[in-house]
C-alpha cells in the first residue's frame, strides 16, 4: 500500500470522526485550540489504535485464509462505505436530531463512547491491513496524525458553518472506502496493476 493510498484510506476512515467533530463545535460558543486538541487527540488516538488492534488480530488468522483476504478486505470495506453512505443519507433527510445538545461536550465520559464509536470501523480495516502486510506503526501512526488534523479542523467548521457539510463529509467517507476496497480486489484479481 502507497502513501498515496494510505492518506486516501485515512481520509475516509476519519470521517465518521469529522462528522462527530462538527457537532462538537455546534455545541460550544467559541472552539478553540484546546477544544480542537481535544477532540484531535481522542479521534486521531482511537483511529491510530482500532487498526492496530485489528492487525493483529488479522495477522493471527493470515495464514488460514490468504487466499480469500482481498475478498475479506473488499466486504469489510464495502459494508463499512456503505453504512457511512446508509448514515449520511438519514442525516440529510432529517429523521433524526444529529446534534444532540450537552451541558459538558468534551467531557471524558462523552469523548472516550465517541472515539471508541466512531472508531470500530478502524477495527476492522485493521485486519484488512494484515492481509497487505504494511508497515504497521507508519501505518496508524498516520491515520492517526490524519484524524487528528481532520477532527481538529471539523470542530472549527462545525463552530463557524454549522450543519451544512456533516451529511456530505459521511458520504465521501464511504464512497473513498468502497473504492479502496475495490481497488484491493481487483490488484488481487489481477485487473489492476
Amino acid at each position: 500500500m502507497g502513501l498515496l493510498e494510505l492518506f486516501v484510506l485515512a481520509v475516509g476512515l476519519s470521517m465518521d470522526a469529522f462528522a462527530v467533530s462538527v457537532c462538537k463545535g455546534l455545541s460550544v460558543r467559541k472552539a478553540g485550540i484546546k477544544e480542537c486538541c481535544i477532540a484531535g487527540l481522542y479521534f486521531g488516538g482511537f483511529q491510530a489504535l482500532m487498526p492496530a488492534i485489528g492487525y493483529f488480530l488479522g495477522v493471527q488468522f493470515r495464514e488460514y485464509i490468504t487466499s480469500i483476504d482481498h475478498w475479506i478486505a473488499f466486504v469489510l470495506l464495502g459494508i463499512i462505505g456503505f453504512n457511512m453512505i446508509r448514515e449520511s443519507r438519514e442525516k440529510e433527510s432529517g429523521s433524526e436530531d444529529v446534534c444532540p445538545k450537552e451541558e459538558h461536550p468534551f467531557a471524558v465520559k462523552s469523548m472516550l463512547l465517541l472515539a471508541v464509536a466512531t472508531s470500530i470501523d478502524a477495527l476492522a480495516v485493521g485486519i484488512t491491513l494484515a492481509f497487505l502486510k504494511v508497515n504497521l506503526a507508519a501505518s496508524v501512526s498516520f491515520i492517526g496524525v490524519t484524524t487528528f488534523i481532520i477532527s481538529a479542523i471539523g470542530i472549527r467548521i462545525g463552530n463557524i458553518f454549522g450543519m451544512k457539510y456533516k451529511a456530505k463529509a459521511e458520504l465521501a467517507g464511504g464512497v473513498i472506502l468502497i473504492c479502496m476496497g475495490l481497488k484491493i480486489l481487483l490488484e488481487h484479481l489481477g485487473i489492476l496493476g
